[in-house]
């Protein structure tokens, strides 16, 4: 029973993330962006990552055209660089651009 009780507080002490993006800190980029959390994961939802974490500039533009619309309906003060600078900055293989 103890380990079922241990096992239920670390799942909830840990951070949200994107189902389909494991590796990024949902809360944090919300805050950073100034949006709510379930936002993120709502507008990150139909994005496609690439697997190998290195999309090719095609795909990167497809995903931003999805995402970037979305969040801006949550904060319109959203700019494509913001959202870059915010998601290199939690990106666990570290910035780039194609």
């Amino acid at each position: 029973m103890r380990y079922l009780i241990l096992a239920a507080v670390l799942f909830a002490a840990t951070p949200a993330q994107a189902d389909n993006d494991p590796n990024r800190p949902t809360d944090r980029i919300a805050a950073d962006l100034g949006i709510g959390e379930a936002v993120f994961i709502a507008c990150f939802k139909p994005v496609n990552p690439e697997p190998s974490k290195y999309p090719s500039g095609a795909q990167q533009r497809a995903n931003k055209a999805i995402l970037l619309p979305c969040l801006q309906q949550a904060n319109p003060a959203i700019t494509n660089d913001r959202l870059d600078a915010v998601m290199d900055k939690y990106r666990p293989e570290g910035a780039f651009r194609q």
